[in-house]
């Protein structure tokens, strides 16, 4: 008769990493129990921020319950396969018409879904350059040295690609009190060998949008007189899914004539988490064809236009599951909640008197940027979003805007559909708590910081 095994003190009391440090350096020579391995990763994720108080991030933090549920039961799902998964396939080209006709495109049309917008900005301004190529060598004229023109106000992608893929960027400077570019800045940089011009919607800086009309004229008036056909690309990041249903009436998409591409992020204002982008263009003949490939080691011939290959299916299909989920009503309507609370937060901070809200009066992100009003104060923007995390909770960033405005440090806050007008009011008072908290040390300087810290138990 075999003697049962005594169970060890771990396997009775808890796993042995509340006592050992956790693999880290070393491919882990043995196993341990699914959750004893759950429970080591859930240890570490909890030394984390709480993403509802992530006020940094445009990305989608909260999904309803149905839309997790699509999200965990279709993991398995690889896009790229459409042999096997061709109705993820057909739903990737239902987003896309139905993108297409939110951007009021003009007819048939194509586009792919992405990574990501920086996925979709790299294909997108890959198609620029070769449709530029394409021109140029059917003029038989030299197509070695392609430029593309975009402002100070662009994500770093733009720069990563022009380094990437051997363009000459023609950044416009931005300026104090000036955070967004329009035709005159543009104006100067057009030449023969300009690829295009990348115009934004919704600023990472400042949530604010280019004048993309006066540079879809400027291009107009360059096509009419110098027989340049120089396009727009728009990029909707997180401005593709708020101006249709925030500003209806504005014109910035496939209305205007030069505007042949549109990225938009769908885990940012589209709902969903990451990661999920959107290409579309204006039509087919925008797509330059050469960057598309046809292979069938997968059971059937396919046309693959992507920088990476292998990919789930699941945010695809969470993304129609919004799209059929809310409809333009609905995404109105939510998109109009976050934007009432971001006035709500913009109105409470500037009737502080403590600070200087940027630029409520024009078209915006549902984003409040602010930065300090006395520009003498003891402390900075920096030290206000250091004391909002350290002792409040909130991540709000603060930092600096691009050359030629990098003297302007201010603070942003992301409002989204899950901050409640409760949460706004809770953050404008921490706000003005670690205000008064500078004001009574006369500022954090990094020294101060470090006796703040163990003072707190941070």
């Amino acid at each position: 008769m075999t003697t049962p095994r005594t169970p060890t003190a771990e396997e009775l009391f808890g796993n042995r990493f509340l006592t050992e440090r956790a693999p880290a350096t070393s491919f882990p020579p043995g196993g341990m129990p699914a959750s004893d391995a759950l429970r080591l990763l859930a240890e570490d994720l909890n030394l984390e921020g709480d993403p509802q108080r992530n006020l940094a991030t445009f990305v989608t933090t909260w999904m309803e319950p149905e839309a997790q549920r699509i999200i965990a039961e279709n993991l398995h799902r690889n896009f790229i396969d459409h042999a096997e998964y061709p109705i993820s396939a057909e739903i990737e080209q239902r987003c896309v018409r139905m993108l297409a006709d939110l951007f009021n495109a003009p007819g048939p049309t194509t586009g792919c879904r992405t990574q990501g917008s920086s996925e979709a900005i790299m294909l997108g301004a890959l198609s620029l350059k070769w449709k530029w190529k394409e021109r140029r060598e059917a003029a038989n004229l030299p197509a070695d040295r392609p430029n593309l023109v975009f402002g100070g106000d662009v994500h770093v992608v733009w720069e990563k690609f022009c380094r990437y893929f051997d363009v000459e960027p023609r950044i416009v400077p931005l300026a104090e009190d000036k955070y967004t570019i329009g035709p005159d800045d543009v104006a100067p940089h057009l030449d023969e060998n300009t690829i295009g011009v990348a115009a934004v919607l919704g600023t990472t800086f400042t949530g604010h949008m280019d004048d993309i009309v006066g540079i879809n004229d400027l291009l107009l008036d360059v096509k009419a007189r110098r027989e340049l056909d120089i396009p727009i690309h728009v990029d909707g990041a997180s401005g593709g899914f708020v101006w249709p249903f925030l500003y209806p009436e504005s014109r910035w998409d496939f209305r205007l004539e030069q505007v042949r591409s549109i990225n938009v992020s769908g885990h940012k204002y589209g709902l969903v988490y990451p990661g999920i982008g959107w290409l579309v263009f204006r039509s087919e003949s925008d797509l330059a064809q050469d960057l598309v490939f046809y292979e069938n080691y997968l059971g059937k011939t396919d046309a693959t236009f992507t920088l990476n290959f292998s990919t789930g299916a699941a945010m695809v299909l969470a993304q129609y599951y919004n799209f059929v989920r809310l409809g333009r009503d609905g995404y109105g309507y939510v998109i109009g909640q976050m934007q009432q609370n971001a006035r709500a937060l913009a109105a409470n901070l500037r009737d502080s008197g403590r600070f200087e809200v940027i630029g409520t009066d024009a078209e915006q992100l549902p984003l409040v940027a602010f930065r300090l009003a006395d520009r003498n104060a003891s402390y900075d923007e920096s030290d206000i979003a250091w004391q909002l995390s350290a002792e409040r909770g909130w991540m709000v960033p603060a930092y600096t805007l691009p050359p030629n405005a990098e003297r302007v440090k201010i603070m942003r806050a992301l409002v989204k559909e899950t901050m409640s007008r409760e949460q706004v009011e809770r953050l404008t008072q921490d706000i003005e708590d670690a205000c008064s908290t500078l004001d009574q040390k006369g500022g954090a300087h990094p020294s101060e910081r470090e006796q703040v810290k163990i003072g707190t138990g941070y």
